[in-house]
């Protein structure tokens, strides 16, 4: 962070997450499988004690305990974002990992206040968002990270982008500046349909319908897509990973192109 700050205008956030039932695997570029007792294996938490996939761990149902200290964990997480001097928080609500199973009825089969309605299934990431927001200083932004649709075209099974412009209000409500507005990633019975800049859709009905600023982000190729994005009001920010890891200095090279100092 130090680095960047000196060196640049550039700005810098950081993704506080929870692996939530997808925990307790090797590392992605080793497998990404369950870990066995002899190489470690723990006992993951989640919303209701359903694997995420065939011989995936089955996590233990969480217990309000269980939920203070997670809630406890972000705040201190959040603590230490601000000391390292980070300009952006980003709480991640996406991809199957812990707050997104929570909002997900694929993977939250809860009876009790926080499972059933989405209002229900959101109460626990929203304690974790006010948790954050306490700990985060008002004039610096935090941005939530949401899987906009399950893609099971079953709404009574999964979340679908209506859903999360409810959602995406009730996040604006609690704080988050920016919805960062991506899918998927919950059950391995999702059947997405990729392509260029396959996401925008949602983040454009996330923006108009609940009337938040969004982050687009998924196949999103270039800073000719993003500039066109951008452009069209679909989003007002755009997230581009792989074409970073392409072209490290794909920036500078837009610049260039732009004629942008």
């Amino acid at each position: 962070v130090r680095f960047v700050h000196e060196r640049s205008r550039t700005k810098i956030g950081i993704q506080l997450a929870h692996a939530g039932r997808k925990a307790s695997c090797t590392l992605p570029w080793e497998g990404d499988r369950p870990l066995t007792k002899a190489e470690g294996a723990w006992e993951p938490i989640g919303p209701s004690a359903l694997p995420f996939d065939v011989g995936s761990p089955t996590p233990r149902e969480m217990t309000r305990a269980d939920m203070d200290r997670v809630v406890a964990a972000f705040a201190l997480a959040t603590k230490r974002s601000l000391r390292a001097g980070f300009d952006l928080v980003e709480l991640h609500m996406a991809h199957g990992y812990l707050l997104s199973s929570f909002l997900s009825p694929l993977a939250n089969k809860r009876t009790d206040a926080y499972g059933g309605s989405l209002e229900n299934r959101a109460r626990f990431p929203l304690e974790v968002l006010d948790a954050v927001r306490a700990e985060w200083p008002e004039d610096r932004p935090i941005s939530v990270r949401i899987s906009a649709s399950d893609w099971v075209g079953d709404r009574e099974r999964g979340i679908t982008v209506d859903d999360s412009v409810v959602l995406a209000r009730m996040l604006n409500a609690h704080g988050c500046d920016v919805v960062d507005v991506s899918s998927a990633g919950n059950s391995p019975e999702s059947h997405v349909v990729y392509g260029r800049m396959y996401q925008v859709p949602f983040a454009e009905q996330i923006r108009y319908e609940a009337n938040v600023p969004t982050m687009a982000v998924g196949a999103i190729e270039g800073a000719d897509h993003a500039n066109t994005v951008i452009a069209a009001g679909r989003a007002d920010l755009c997230a581009l990973a792989r074409p970073h890891l392409v072209d490290p200095y794909l920036t500078l090279h837009a610049a260039i192109r732009y004629e942008h100092d």
